[in-house]
């Protein structure tokens, strides 16, 4: 039997390691996306390729191993790829750059440390390497196939030459792969002594156990909550870049059976047509092991407490609960190549809301309504010294209500990313930052408040050209259990309104940007919210007095609370049943007039 007491320094030292090399890459990386917004992940795995860590998502190892079969490997070696199609669906976009590092333990392999980011620009048709218009994926910038980037210790210079060269923005791209090689690297160090102390077979044995207990926990604590049977929902993005606005499906349908191996089946066809621009996500690939891992998360709201929650790492031992069935290629999860993916964050986080709507079903409301999407703003020109610039930044928004609390505002899906200080953005950038703020009504009303979303003003100095991938700028983010939807995207330039995918939009020195970021949607009815919680939020400026009156049945009288006009109202307000999912108007507008979907009905 597996010592438990070594079981728990290995795992204490997996998650030190994977911290130590994201401090790392943190502290010596050169662009503002890695090193600022820290839109990058670590992560280790063993040489089953197995995932160990479950602190942050990665990506896979399985295109490396496929490429360069691991006795051919040794140490001081260092992959690279970020080749969508050929990265077996760990890879969803170019600018994801992917560094894999062997581990060796008496000359053999033994693990792998990989980290991989969203970096500021790898060639292509636009700054940024997200063409919003894209049909091809040649549009958006250099695919690289797994190659070996360092030969023992020795970089590759003509191949980072190639990269470089590619790049608008050529030094932060080789100080962020610097970076990232020697932190994975020190990594590969660090992991090399816990098998020299303790000894190849008593690691990996903690490695098994580590990843049964996930196995375990998942089975035990989460899924015996679901009751058996089939469940179907589906989930929108509103647009593609290319074709007008329209709705493109991503449907599961949900099968439990405990008795089974994989308790979980997630079928996802019915799912729309691939895309004619940018949407589509490469996810069917080495058994959809990306999109198991990607999605488990979902599941730990399940736990009984939500301090239970915090606790439940996702590693490898959730893959063999979940079997998944793709559909016939051809879909938005099933492109065929050269099928454009840069905007593909639409569908795979899209996903996330899926699966928590398919629970919601089988689970009687239980799970938290939907979250904030993630979207990429920012601006690009030349500064007062002549040379190209480009800011672009992740802003998160609001989480949905839960049955037991309120949303939380500002939150980014992305762990541990973050906004841009506003001291640096306007010591670097030729613009002001004249308002950071939440965005006041945002969150769906429910009796748990669905969080808020971003309020922010840039005031440009100088001209320069405006770029958005965003989605949620017609659809909201559903409610659930009677919680309404909340608001959605919105950036308005100098007034004017804007789409949500904009690769160009041309800004003039004194114009002002508002982004307003999409609030999450509500939980449970608003009008069984505490009238003293949308009082409080009233006085936090998180509702106005306006939304505590129409969408709470809130009055008022200054801070007092008129009890009696708040009985009246919220009877004659309240509807005669609660609608399940409240998909909010933009649903209606793209749906030629229904108010919900066939499948939100229980």
């Amino acid at each position: 039997m597996t010592d438990p007491i070594l079981v728990e320094i290995v795992e204490g030292t997996l998650a030190s390691v994977e911290k130590e090399v994201e401090t790392a890459i943190a502290r010596t990386a050169r662009s503002p996306m890695i090193r600022d917004a820290h839109d990058f992940r670590a992560g280790i795995h063993d040489v089953r390729l197995r995932k160990l860590t479950g602190r942050s998502y990665s990506a896979l190892v399985q295109p490396v191993v496929r490429d360069f079969p691991i006795e051919t490997m040794r140490p001081g070696d260092v992959y690279f790829h970020n080749d969508v199609y050929l990265s077996e669906g760990g890879i969803g976009h170019l600018p994801d750059l992917c560094v894999t590092v062997p581990v060796f333990h008496d000359g053999e392999v033994v693990a792998f440390v990989q980290a991989f980011g969203h970096h500021d620009d790898i060639g292509g048709s636009v700054p940024g390497s997200m063409p919003s218009h894209a049909r091809s994926v040649y549009e958006e910038g250099l695919m690289v196939p797994p190659i070996k980037l360092w030969d023992q210790g020795v970089p590759n210079e003509a191949a980072l030459r190639i990269m470089t060269r590619n790049s608008r923005m050529p030094d932060s791209l080789a100080g962020d792969l610097d970076a990232e090689c020697s932190a994975c690297l020190m990594g590969a160090r660090r992991l090399g002594e816990l098998f020299e102390r303790y000894g190849r077979q008593a690691v990996q044995e903690c490695f098994d156990a580590i990843i049964d207990k996930t196995t375990e926990t998942f089975r035990r604590e989460l899924l015996a909550k679901i009751p058996e049977g089939t469940y179907v929902w589906e989930d929108y993005a509103e647009h593609d870049g290319v074709d007008e606005p329209r709705l493109h499906a991503q449907r599961i349908t949900l099968s439990v059976d405990h008795a089974a191996d994989a308790p979980l089946t997630i079928d996802f066809t019915g799912t729309s047509p691939q895309a004619k621009g940018p949407i589509n996500h490469a996810g069917d690939y080495a058994d959809g092991v990306f999109l198991k891992k990607w999605l488990a998360p979902v599941l730990r709201n399940l736990a009984d407490t939500p301090e239970r929650m915090a606790e439940l790492d996702v590693n490898e031992g959730v893959v063999p609960l979940i079997k998944m069935i793709f559909p016939e290629k051809g879909t938005l999860l099933t492109p065929v190549f050269p099928a454009p993916t840069n905007a593909r964050t639409f569908v795979i986080l899209r996903l996330l809301g899926v699966l928590a709507g398919v629970l919601a079903k089988a689970t009687g409301g239980r799970m938290p309504a939907d979250q904030e999407t993630i979207r990429y703003t920012g601006v690009y020109g030349t500064d007062a010294d002549a040379q190209p610039y480009l800011m672009r930044e992740v802003l998160g928004g609001g989480s949905g209500g839960r049955w037991y609390a309120d949303g939380e505002d500002t939150i980014h899906v992305v762990p541990d990313s973050r906004n841009i200080p506003v001291e640096f953005a306007e010591a670097r950038w030729p613009f002001r930052v004249e308002r950071l703020a939440l965005a006041c009504d945002s969150g769906g009303p429910g009796m748990f408040r669905g969080g808020l979303g971003y309020d922010k003003h840039i005031r440009m100095l100088r001209d320069a050209s405006y770029m958005s991938i965003a989605d949620r700028s017609i659809l909201s983010c559903w409610g659930v259990n009677g919680g309404l939807a909340g608001r959605p995207f919105r950036v308005e330039i100098a007034g004017k309104e804007m789409e949500g995918l904009v690769d160009d939009h041309p800004v003039q020195a004194g114009d002002l940007i508002r982004i307003r970021t999409t609030g999450g949607g509500g939980w449970g009815s608003p009008y069984d919210r505490d009238p003293r919680a949308v009082a409080a939020d009233v006085r936090d400026g998180k509702v106005s007095i306006a939304g505590a009156l129409g969408d709470y049945g809130v009055v008022l009288d200054g801070d007092r609370i008129d009890e009696q006009g708040t009985a009246e109202l919220r009877a004659r307000l309240r509807p005669p049943t609660d609608r399940f999912f409240d998909r909010g108007p933009g649903y209606a507008k793209l749906s030629g007039g229904r108010g919900y979907a066939e499948v939100d009905e229980l």
